[in-house]
C-alpha cells in the first residue's frame, strides 16, 4: 500500500471517507423529502460511485452524453436518462441503445419530437421546462409546452414520462436565501405546470427537477417526484463559496509537484488539462483556478498562496517554493477536473486503497 507522497504527479485524488458521508447525506434527504434520486453521474464518471449510489436507494442515473449512457448501460445501469436536448444526428444510436435498456430521452423542441416519432421504436420521452435557467427548455406559460406534452402523451410509440428541468441559475453568485428562492422558483414552476397539464387532460407521471445548490438549501418538495443533483458526490470550491457544503466536504483534489521556481513564483505540473480553466466563483484577490490546502484533514486552505493562471500544462503560483515541493488543489469544478483525468487514486487518509478509472469520452 502506497501514500501520497509517492505518487506521480498530476494525480486525482479521490478521499473515499469524504465521498461516503456525500452519498449517505442526499440519500438521506432524498428519502426525508419523498422524492426519488436519480443522481447525475456526468460529475464523476465512475462505475464504483454509481454503483455505491445505487446501493444506497437510486432509482437510476442521469447522463449528459450517449457515450456516457453507452458506458454505464454496459457496467449493468439499465435505467438512464440522458438529460440533454436530443441531438437529431444521433437518433438511430438512441433506438439501438433503447433496444436495451430503459433509455430515457429528453425534447423540447417539434423537431426532436418529430424525429422520435420517425424512429417507430418504443422510447421514454421527458418534456424539457425552462424553470427560470433560459438556457434550453420549453416555456411553461406558452401553449408549446401543452401542445408538446400532449403530442407525446398521445404517441402510440413514446412513453411520456413527465416534465424534467434543470435550475442552473442557482449556481448564479448570491446568498442562500437567493438559492432557495431559485430552489423553490423551479419546484413552484413545474409543479404549476403539472396541475395544469393535469387540468387539460394529459397525465404526467412525474416531475423531475435539481441542482446540486438547490437541493442543499431546500426542504420542501411537495409535488416533486425526483431530483437529479450529480456534484453533491465530490463537491468542489465553487460549492463552498455557494454554502452547499464545507470545504472538509469536498472529495476530490490534485495532487500537483512545483517543477521550476522564480524569484517569486512557481510553476507546479496542473494546469488547464488537470483543472481546467474554469475561473469558478469572483473573488476578492481575482480570478484563481483552484485553493491549495496547508491542512487538509481541517479544511484549511490558503489566503496567500494562489494559483493565478493556467496553460495547457502549466500552473502559475504567485509565491515561490522549492522545486518537487507537493501540493493538494481544491478544484473550481470538479466535473471538468475530473473529465481532465483517466483514473482516481482512491485514499483513506494518506493511504491509497484503490484506483478506479473515469468513464469520460465523446464516442
Amino acid at each position: 500500500m502506497s501514500d501520497l507522497s509517492n505518487l506521480p504527479t498530476p494525480a486525482l485524488i479521490l478521499d473515499r471517507d469524504r465521498l461516503e458521508s456525500n452519498l449517505e447525506r442526499m440519500a438521506q434527504k432524498a428519502t426525508r423529502l419523498g422524492v426519488s434520486l436519480r443522481p447525475h453521474i456526468k460529475t464523476h464518471k465512475s462505475i464504483e460511485i454509481a454503483e455505491r449510489q445505487r446501493a444506497l436507494g437510486a432509482s437510476g442515473i442521469t447522463v449528459s452524453t450517449l457515450h456516457e449512457a453507452k458506458m454505464f448501460a454496459a457496467h449493468g445501469f439499465d435505467d438512464i436518462t440522458w438529460a440533454f436536448p436530443l441531438i437529431l444526428s444521433r437518433v438511430e444510436e438512441v433506438a439501438e441503445l433503447a433496444s436495451r435498456i430503459r433509455l430515457r430521452v429528453v425534447v423540447d423542441s417539434v423537431e426532436a419530437l418529430a424525429a422520435l416519432e420517425n424512429l417507430d421504436t418504443p422510447l421514454h420521452v421527458w418534456l424539457k421546462i425552462d424553470c427560470g435557467y433560459h438556457r434550453a427548455g420549453v416555456d411553461p406559460q406558452s401553449s408549446r409546452a401543452t401542445e408538446l406534452a400532449m403530442r407525446i402523451s398521445q404517441s402510440s410509440m413514446l412513453t411520456f414520462d413527465g416534465i424534467l428541468t434543470h435550475s442552473g441559475h442557482a449556481y448564479r453568485p448570491g446568498s442562500p436565501a437567493a438559492r432557495l428562492a431559485v430552489a423553490e422558483q423551479e419546484r413552484d414552476v413545474m409543479t404549476e405546470l403539472a396541475d395544469g397539464l393535469r387540468s387539460a387532460g394529459i397525465e404526467v407521471p412525474a416531475v423531475s427537477i435539481g441542482s446540486t445548490p438547490a437541493m442543499a438549501v431546500i426542504e420542501d418538495l411537495t409535488g416533486v417526484d425526483e431530483i437529479r443533483p450529480g456534484n453533491y458526490a465530490l463537491y468542489d470550491y465553487t460549492q463552498v463559496e455557494l454554502c452547499s457544503c464545507r470545504i472538509s466536504d469536498c472529495a476530490v483534489t490534485v495532487l500537483t509537484s512545483v517543477v521550476s521556481r522564480g524569484a517569486a513564483h512557481s510553476v507546479v505540473d496542473a494546469g488547464a488539462l488537470a483543472l481546467s480553466k474554469d475561473s469558478g466563483p469572483e473573488q476578492e484577490h481575482g480570478t484563481i483556478f483552484g485553493r491549495f490546502f496547508y491542512d487538509y484533514e481541517n479544511g484549511g486552505v490558503s489566503e496567500d498562496v494562489l494559483l493565478t493562471s493556467l496553460s495547457q500544462e502549466h500552473g502559475i503560483v504567485n509565491k515561490a517554493a522549492p522545486v518537487g515541493t507537493k501540493f493538494r488543489i481544491l478544484p473550481n469544478h470538479s466535473c471538468l477536473t475530473v473529465a481532465q483525468f483517466d483514473e482516481y487514486i482512491v485514499v483513506e487518509g494518506d493511504q491509497v486503497v484503490d484506483r478506479w478509472r473515469v468513464h469520460r469520452g465523446r464516442s
